[in-house]
């Protein structure tokens, strides 16, 4: 049996995100970048998500293809054992870019199974 419930793993993902446009809310990449606290407290919320992901059930994952589950826990990896070659520009650019999408997805999957 798992140690965590897949509906709790979604919703630690979710807050983990909420959490994310939260510490980055306001700020430029320049500040972003140069505030080492905010970075490592974003790159904390990156691993719940991926770790979250990683251990999703694989039917919950083949049933919403659209969200880039894979994705999430290469991110996860990156950070956790090659964390010498993250680029923050990447980190950036997918807080401003693709958390927003993905959390939409998200709350659809929440939706639709009755979370």
């Amino acid at each position: 049996m798992p140690s965590r419930d897949w509906q709790f793993r979604i919703r630690d993902i979710i807050q983990a995100m909420a959490a994310i446009q939260n510490r980055v809310d306001g700020l430029s990449f320049a500040e972003f970048r140069e505030n080492e606290t905010v970075i490592k407290a974003v790159f904390y919320d990156f691993l719940i998500i991926g770790e979250a992901a990683i251990n999703l059930p694989s039917e919950i994952q083949a049933r919403y293809p659209d969200i880039p589950w894979r994705v999430m826990g290469d991110m996860r990896n990156v950070i956790a054992h090659e964390y010498f070659q993250v680029n923050l520009n990447l980190v950036w650019r997918t807080v401003e870019n693709n958390l927003p999408e993905v959390l939409i997805k998200l709350q659809e999957l929440m939706e639709n199974e009755g979370i």
